[in-house]
């Protein structure tokens, strides 16, 4: 059995390949885009790439499930562990040429995701954490890591806010209202959506970060980077999981009150 730096290395050995192949086809004017059933769009880049994990990670670690957004389930049943593949979150982004799209990736043993990636190679950026290990960083201004660590903000009128923007909000009850509600009570919102704004959570540059329609491999990467930054992140139930289909992410200490406002 691999150790969880050991997992942890090899996730991040695997997202060097998929920052080779994304960058390599970005912005590429022969790029292949198809509609997915859900109209959402997926690139020749969004399969190659989570095909090309699928396959080292069946050659890696053949005893581990994998679950991704574009080819489902490849169950391992002896096994209580699962890779989580995002290949490009933030496929819309991609598609447009604007650089804020990564790759995601996660283990999770049980109930808990113990390591997730997050790399975006368009903003030379890289998040990562294991369990019970912290979160670390690096960009393209810095020579080393740094470890995250959520902000120290205790009221809402003082917290930063990010959102992705209004998509799926108005398929709940008084969704958009409750999305109001907390921008209303914060000093600042911003749109910087999708991974992005639970990164910056993690950095501790913003204290709120949210989604109301949302899916597992979204999520599992950014949970455990978040929580081992300090934070707290749950689905807008208050749950703590990374598979509840919305999300919640804070520095912790705004939590109950952004739960209160924006919560399910």
């Amino acid at each position: 059995m691999a150790t969880r730096q050991e997992d942890l290395a090899l996730a991040l050995e695997l997202v060097d390949v998929a920052d080779a192949m994304t960058l390599a086809r970005f912005r590429a004017s022969d790029l292949l885009v198809e509609t997915k059933p859900d109209l959402t769009p997926v690139t020749e880049a969004d399969k190659a790439v989570e095909q090309t994990l699928r396959d080292r990670l069946a050659d890696a670690r053949p005893d581990d499930a994998i679950v991704g957004e574009e080819y489902g389930s490849s169950e391992a049943p002896e096994s209580g562990r699962r890779w989580i593949v995002d290949p490009i979150d933030g496929t819309k982004n991609y598609v447009r040429g604007i650089p804020v799209w990564g790759t995601l990736l996660a283990l999770q043993e049980g109930d808990e995701v113990t390591v997730g990636v997050v790399s975006a190679p368009g903003l030379q950026r890289r998040w990562w954490a294991a369990k019970g290990a912290g979160a670390f960083a690096t960009d393209g201004l810095a020579a080393a890591p740094r470890r995250l660590a959520v902000s120290g903000v205790r009221a809402l009128e003082d917290a930063q806010f990010c959102m992705s923007g209004f998509d799926g909000w108005d398929e709940a009850p008084d969704g958009i209202e409750r999305l109001l509600a907390l921008a209303r009570a914060c000093w600042r919102t911003r749109g910087f959506g999708d991974f992005w704004g639970y990164m910056l959570v993690a950095e501790g540059v913003a204290e709120i970060s949210c989604e109301a329609v949302v899916s597992l491999w979204d999520l599992a990467a950014p949970q455990v980077i978040v929580e081992e930054a300090g934070g707290t992140f749950t689905d807008l139930g208050g749950v703590a999981t990374a598979g509840g289909g919305d999300a919640l992410a804070t520095n912790g200490l705004l939590h109950e009150g952004a739960l209160a406002l924006v919560g399910r």
